[in-house]
């Protein structure tokens, strides 16, 4: 069994509750035990540091400092949780007079930051500590036939971090598969899908989504995988308007990536919460459901 702090994140509570629901029946199904950040809190989110980075610092310094407490890695599969816990952590370490302000704060609470936590993505952890031959190896549905796009999306390889390559990653293709499909290749698979400018840029966050659906879709791909949750809420909730906008007819599940795992290693779909999903992958996934 392999150990880590778990820092869920916002969205995997709320509009991204598949992704919440359905990584822990994943992790034990992986030996992996994920132990939950006791009174955790936003990270602050990438957009709240251009308006004030230290209130910033300090929101995801009080999380940082929870998970030193546990002596484990601290795992979110946020992919901007990870992005704005990974950055702070960085800062806190580089810069002591912003550490000095930060820990100021803190006290106030009794906390403190000692710059003893590691800060890892979720699918770095899948990929590097449990690795595709482990998870290959307990597949009981193997997703031979399907069709996948892995989406990897601006963050989870931006700042690069060594984890993986920030213009054309393999690790999640990797990841796809070790459970049997097949991962399509496609050319926007590490480009931005608009994120939050989907509710004050909306036209032009439109048109990216149209154009990561159109990649996907002229490349072969029956859905679309991705860890993080603005990227999935956006290609899956809104691909209804782009169909509108854009007069196309798009009808890609687009899945999360403990969800296709989760299928492949024979957990039920209630489990997974694969029927929350907007564009029902239900159909497309009949065959390797248990």
């Amino acid at each position: 069994m392999k150990y880590y702090s778990y820092f869920p994140g916002c969205s995997a509570e709320a509009t991204a509750a598949p992704l919440g629901l359905s990584i822990l029946p994943v992790a034990r199904e992986l030996e992996m035990e994920l132990i939950e950040l006791d009174d955790w809190s936003c990270c602050g989110s990438s957009p709240f540091s251009s308006v004030d980075k230290l209130d910033a610092a300090c929101m995801a310094a009080r999380n940082l400092a929870l998970a030193e407490k546990t002596g484990l890695d601290l795992v979110t599969p946020c992919s901007n949780c990870y992005v704005t816990l990974h950055e702070a952590n960085t800062h806190l370490k580089e810069l002591p007079r912003l550490r000095e302000q930060v820990n100021e704060a803190l006290a106030a609470a009794g906390s403190g930051y000692r710059g003893e936590v590691r800060v890892r993505h979720l699918t770095e952890v899948l990929y590097n500590d449990i690795g595709p031959d482990t998870i290959r190896s307990k597949v009981k549905r193997s997703l031979e036939g399907l069709k996948v796009a892995p989406y990897y999306g601006c963050q989870l390889v931006r700042p690069e971090t060594g984890f993986d390559d920030p213009e054309s990653p393999r690790s999640l293709d990797e990841l796809v598969v070790s459970l049997g499909a097949e991962a399509v290749s496609w050319q926007l698979k590490a480009q931005c899908c608009g994120s939050s400018l989907i509710m004050t840029e909306t036209e032009m966050a439109l048109g990216l989504i149209n154009k990561l659906l159109k990649n996907a879709y002229e490349n072969g791909a029956q859905c679309i995988v991705t860890p993080c949750p603005l990227c999935q809420i956006n290609l899956d909730a809104y691909q209804g308007r782009v169909n509108s906008k854009f007069k196309t007819d798009y009808q890609l599940p687009v899945l999360f990536c403990s969800q296709l795992i989760g299928v492949a290693l024979g957990i039920k779909a209630d489990r997974l919460a694969l029927d929350r999903n907007i564009v029902s992958p239900m159909k497309l996934l009949a065959p390797y459901l248990t």
